[in-house]
């Protein structure tokens, strides 16, 4: 079957992204898990994101950067393994992606399996503060001033929540008898701990079935990313 979608090599520059990562008691996750994954954990949690980034520039690789689109994205996934063909691979399944530009709503949802669906969009901030609040109830407000973990974090420290500040290698898209798994490559990732102030992430609720707990929030700037074409596996 020929791929269809992630068929091109797709680069862009990140502005900024701030991320959060949210745990919850890895039976309730268990739902969500697409076949041929299985639920990446820490201490008996599955995890979950969602990433806000401001995108400049995507377009296919080796156009010129003025042919990219610009646009804000929020990215809601899941921490996963995938075990295929001998290799153990960390990734992220997708969830769902939100964007404030009608174009990239419809090339997203035609040529990715990124569900991507338009929403309202509002960032502000000082300096020392970044709000972010959508349409459809996403709340992001943090100190980047301050570098603490939530309270009730179920990480340790910062060098062990780092191990889930995404983007994992992998992304992972299931379809009826597959996997698409694209790799994603950057330059100058280093993201730095925030404080959160003021979160609210109905949509992973929904989709969960259940509350769950911030872990840890990062933010990241001046990013270059890559992803591959997909590659089409089957289930194993």
């Amino acid at each position: 079957m020929r791929l269809f979608k992630h068929a091109l090599p797709i680069v862009a520059h990140f502005d900024w992204a701030l991320a959060l990562t949210l745990s919850a008691p890895r039976e309730r996750l268990a739902h969500l898990v697409a076949p041929g994954l299985m639920l990446d954990t820490f201490e008996g949690y599955g995890l979950l994101a969602v990433a806000c980034v401001q995108t400049r520039g995507l377009r296919p690789a080796g156009l010129p950067a003025f042919a990219g689109i610009d646009f804000f994205l929020a990215g809601y996934r899941l921490f996963v393994v995938r075990e295929h063909a001998g290799r153990t691979r960390r990734g992220l399944q997708i969830l769902g992606s939100e964007t404030d530009r009608w174009l990239m709503a419809a090339a997203g949802r035609l040529f990715t399996h990124y569900r991507y669906r338009r929403a309202g969009v509002k960032v502000t901030g000082d300096g020392r503060t970044r709000r972010i609040a959508t349409s459809s109830g996403l709340v992001l407000d943090v100190n980047v001033e301050r570098a603490d973990l939530p309270p009730g974090s179920i990480f340790r420290d910062w060098e062990t929540a780092r191990r889930y500040a995404g983007p994992m290698p992998f992304t992972f898209a299931p379809e009826p008898d597959a996997i698409v798994s694209v790799r994603g490559t950057r330059a100058h990732w280093k993201p730095r701990l925030v404080a959160l102030t003021d979160v609210r992430v109905p949509v992973l609720e929904r989709l969960a079935g259940t509350p769950a707990q911030p872990a840890a929030a990062f933010l990241v700037e001046d990013v270059d990313y890559r992803w591959d074409r997909g590659v089409r596996e089957p289930l194993g």
